[in-house]
């Protein structure tokens, strides 16, 4: 009885002890913002479109800048062209329609800077413009067009591997080396040279990573972090509510919002514990065979020790 006193009071110790570095330190050290699950309720709703009209609409506003594969339309000019032109590589369309929530699709196409959150960057003092054009003149139901358009091309979300929505998502400005793939899908490092190979229209062509880090550098103020390991460097709570929306978690930020919906989000967060952390799927099977493994040796460790005080006593 009194050995299980000992144990209670070093149990009940050891908790203290880890609520004060862990969950107490950094809820003082870190401002907690309560995640919006995604809803963007800062922005008004969009009805459903003529999938035609916003077919048009689409290539004829759109496709001097992006890239459609699932239409079978090439990017017009390379990343790294792409990149010196706007500052960062124009996504693909083809998915956006199910990566990106609905209403702030419709949003973006309107108002880019207002609606990713990044407005103070492009003010009259700055002398900068956002990359993207607003397309507020539209009628909205032109924006419901194509936006029902692209969700009409788009494959499911849950057709959609982690590694297409982490590329769609994040990959044109974040790198990810520990996946092999630096600023976008089909970026691939040659031999241990910071060079690279990117492939379009089976074309394939050796450029300078700096190019293209140079571009991002002008447009964003600083390299993008590289995103490997942000996934043990941060938490999961963090991860949501930032890339909900940067602003909430550090004022000022260059990072815009990004939109995801939230199974997209779910799909990045997947593939960021992929490369960040492949072992955690082995740890969590090891766990409940360890816990097993301790609560026996606690058994026979007892039952050791009562036969051995027996004979003293």
């Amino acid at each position: 009885m009194r050995e299980l006193k000992i144990l209670a009071v070093v149990v009940f110790f050891t908790l203290v002890t880890y609520w004060g570095v862990e969950p107490f330190a950094h809820s003082q050290m870190h401002k907690h913002v309560e995640s919006e699950n995604f809803e963007y309720k800062d922005l008004p709703e969009v009805e459903k479109g003529d999938i035609a009209k916003g077919k048009d609409l689409v290539m004829s506003n759109c496709t001097a800048c992006h890239s459609i594969t699932a239409e079978n339309m090439p990017a017009p000019m390379d990343p790294v062209t792409s990149g010196a032109s706007y500052g960062v590589n124009p996504p693909d369309l083809s998915n956006m329609g199910s990566v990106l929530d609905p209403k702030y699709l419709a949003a973006f196409i309107a108002d880019p800077a207002k609606a990713s959150n990044v407005a103070h960057k492009f003010t009259p003092e700055s002398g900068r413009t956002h990359p993207m054009p607003a397309y507020n003149w539209m009628p909205k139901e032109d924006i419901a067009s194509i936006v029902s358009y692209l969700q009409s091309i788009a494959k499911p979300i849950d057709e959609l591997t982690a590694k297409e929505v982490f590329v769609e998502s994040c990959g044109r400005c974040h790198a990810a080396r520990y996946d092999g793939k630096v600023l976008g899908q089909k970026w691939t490092q040659i031999g241990q040279k910071p060079r690279f190979k990117y492939e379009k229209d089976s074309l394939a062509f050796d450029i300078k990573l700096l190019d293209y880090e140079d571009s991002l550098k002008k447009y964003m103020g600083k390299l993008p972090p590289d995103l490997s390991i942000i996934i043990r460097a941060r938490g999961e709570h963090f991860l949501k509510t930032f890339i909900e929306d940067p602003q909430t978690q550090l004022p000022g930020t260059a990072m815009p919002r990004v939109g995801l919906s939230e199974e997209g989000f779910e799909k990045v967060m997947q593939h960021l514990e992929d490369i960040g952390d492949p072992s955690k799927p082995a740890r969590d099977a090891l766990g409940i065979n360890f816990l097993i493994y301790m609560a026996i040796f606690t058994l026979f460790a007892v039952l050791w020790k009562k036969s051995v005080w027996r004979k003293l006593h």
